[in-house]
């Protein structure tokens, strides 16, 4: 997971001269563009892997394992990256047509777009599967309120980190892909949505690490009835 959070910090990077104001020229600019997709994917790679690691296919942490996750990182990181360079400076002229109107990139677009789509997709599946039927454990998967104030009989366990990491990556991307041409025409071009996008991927990855970290732990405490776990 460390690596996993590595890797956005690398994104958030790329994006500040992608998508941000940073002065830059055009061919330094389309080599950042290429860096930050091929970390996109290698990342969420290394998430969705990090979600299957659980199931314990193969041991976890020894050489084998290591090296399938981060062996196929790399390579799909060298193999996306030299797809985006090569779209934006025509080594091959393979995709030499996505620079003719009407600019479709489909390749790109997959990799951009849908593919890091499919990769979050089957870590929430994943996730959700280990904790709830693999582990037996619901609390990484409920609400600390819901389980503090109602009753036991009540209580119906709500996936609210996994939830919550999704619903603030999709809440990002509506400010990116929708919100965004509204901010910019009310602030005439000042911000857009990029800067709302990047704050609530922030709390997604931030809501991540909370989730693998309360399945990670050796204790769970639990406050007992009237009083608290702290002495």
């Amino acid at each position: 997971m460390q690596i996993f959070l590595l890797g956005y910090i690398v994104i958030s990077i790329c994006e500040i001269f992608t998508v941000g104001w940073f002065p830059l020229g055009g061919a330094i600019r389309r080599g950042f563009t290429a860096v930050h997709i091929a970390t996109i994917i290698a990342t969420l790679w290394i998430l969705m892997m990090n979600g299957a690691v659980g199931f314990q296919l193969i041991d976890d942490g020894t050489p084998l394992s290591l090296g399938l996750i981060f062996g196929s990182a790399v390579l799909l990181f060298v193999g996306t990256g030299y797809i985006a360079l090569d779209t934006g400076f025509s080594f091959t002229n393979y995709w030499k047509d996505t620079l003719d109107a009407p600019n479709r990139a489909y390749a790109l677009y997959t990799l951009y777009q849908l593919v890091p789509l499919v990769f979050l997709v089957v870590f929430f599946i994943l996730e959700t599967v280990l904790v709830l039927r693999v582990l037996g454990e619901t609390r990484p998967m409920s609400t600390y309120l819901a389980s503090r104030y109602l009753p036991a009989r009540t209580l119906n366990p709500l996936p609210v980190y996994l939830v919550g990491a999704a619903l603030l990556f999709a809440i990002g991307q509506i400010f990116q892909y929708v919100i965004s041409r509204f901010i910019c025409n009310g602030t005439n071009g000042a911000i857009n949505g990029g800067i709302f996008e990047t704050f609530f991927t922030l709390c997604a990855v931030i809501t991540i690490w909370v989730f693998w970290s309360s399945i990670t732990e050796d204790d769970w405490p639990m406050p007992p009835p009237g009083g608290s776990t702290y002495t």
